[in-house]
């Protein structure tokens, strides 16, 4: 694992110390499941820190609570904290995951309902630890067509934000009036024309909240494909060479998702890579009907 992320890190020239990649892959290595993703982010005209993103089955417990018995973050008594547990006693998760920076450390943890499974709404915003930001949206939601997508909640302790993830998004729900809508009501900037027509061929999206506000902090539209063709290598030749070389170790076409960003401050890109997965973890990465 660990040659394969230096692998990944080295097509685009960031360093990789195994001093302080070897602790984290210690701690997770007897709960470390598929999918297991490289994840890239540009932001500012630049390539920011590759994380290794890996889901744990359920059984393996709170990966934070790992993290934090091997000294791989800090604990806090914010009630964040609350969050995981809530949501792990009162739903139905698949699975948790792990988004881990290289160089920057434990980013988040997400909880994964199964996608046969998709949570509504109304269930997430009756748990007591839910912040404002989903009940202030939650009309919002509804009318754009999300109740009853929501696949997954991730949860960075750190920064004190939590995402939530809408799966099998129709054209309908990413038709250019309706984003438009939709960033003018979240209010959000008006994109650029290649961010409304990539929005255009996305089958997921999420949102990001801080804790003590009601606000959207960024959105994020998301697609998969196994084309490098169709990122914008141009930016970056980087960008091409990670997404035409990242190391991947099953059958077929190397499996990539691509997303675009957009927050009051910028627009960005988001590259990740798939290096495993078992057969039941494609579904994951297609759009669920």
């Amino acid at each position: 694992m660990y040659s394969a992320v230096e692998e990944a890190a080295g097509l685009l020239d960031i360093a990789c110390s195994r001093d302080k990649l070897w602790p984290a892959l210690t701690a997770f290595q007897d709960v470390i499941a598929s999918p297991i993703v490289f994840n890239m982010v540009t932001k500012g005209g630049r390539i920011g820190d590759l994380s290794f993103d890996f889901m744990l089955p359920s059984s393996a417990g709170d990966p934070y609570a790992i993290a934090l018995s091997h000294g791989l973050a800090a604990e806090t008594d914010h009630p964040i904290r609350a969050l995981f547990s809530d949501i792990q006693a009162r739903l139905p998760v698949h699975g948790y995951g792990v988004d881990y920076g290289i160089n920057g450390g434990f980013n988040k943890t997400y909880l994964a309902f199964p996608l046969g499974d998709l949570q509504g709404l109304a269930e997430l915003d009756e748990l007591p630890s839910m912040p404002d930001g989903l009940t202030a949206h939650r009309n919002s939601f509804t009318r754009y067509g999300l109740d009853g997508k929501v696949s997954a909640l991730a949860i960075d302790y750190a920064h004190r934000t939590w995402n939530v993830y809408f799966n099998g998004l129709a054209p309908e729900h990413v038709e250019r009036k309706a984003v438009l809508s939709m960033l003018s009501e979240f209010g959000l900037p008006e994109p650029s024309e290649q961010m409304l027509g990539f929005a255009e061929t996305s089958s997921a999206l999420y949102t990001t909240f801080g804790w003590d506000s009601s606000k959207v902090e960024r959105i994020s539209f998301s697609t998969r494909t196994t084309d490098p063709s169709v990122l914008p290598a141009r930016i970056e030749p980087r960008i091409e060479a990670f997404a035409r070389n990242a190391p991947y170790t099953y059958e077929g076409d190397r499996i990539l998702v691509y997303a675009r960003a957009l927050s009051p401050s910028e627009e960005y890109f988001k590259v990740a890579a798939y290096y495993q997965m078992a057969a039941a973890a494609h579904d994951r990465v297609r759009s669920a009907s």
